[in-house]
């Protein structure tokens, strides 16, 4: 295993369905297989490490998520290319996804970092960059 190495990342969702549409897609598109499935969440595995979403509790659903609070930010993958990064661009916008920084994309980390920045369904952004 390798230690220090990220083992998983488990995220709560409010709407488990939706949710995994998203992050099912994206995940399969970076090479990531389906790893676990239960009534209440999924996994998908890439070589040692994974990530899990689990539907948020009823009592818990009115609590709204904000990437600016206190918690996760965002979740950054590693692109081949700064064609990589074009392809899932337009694969995200065709989909209807929420890019962020627009006016800025695909420099909007600054002028030596090439990356999308989106939105997963709860509004937790994600990156996906050369580096």
């Amino acid at each position: 295993m390798g230690r220090g190495l990220l083992h998983h990342i488990e995220l709560y969702v409010s709407d488990l369905e939706e949710s995994l549409a998203f992050w099912g897609w994206f995940l399969e598109e970076l090479g990531y297989e389906s790893y676990q499935k239960w009534e209440q969440g999924a996994s998908w595995k890439m070589d040692n490490t994974y990530l899990v979403f689990v539907q948020t509790e009823e009592k818990y659903l009115d609590i709204p998520y904000h990437r600016k609070r206190t918690g996760l930010n965002h979740l950054a993958f590693y692109a081949e290319s700064h064609e990589d990064v074009d392809v899932m661009t337009r694969k995200l916008i065709e989909k209807g996804t929420r890019i962020l920084y627009q006016d800025q994309h695909p420099y909007a980390g600054g002028p030596d970092h090439y990356a999308v920045y989106f939105e997963d369904p709860d509004r937790i952004k994600v990156e996906f960059t050369v580096g």
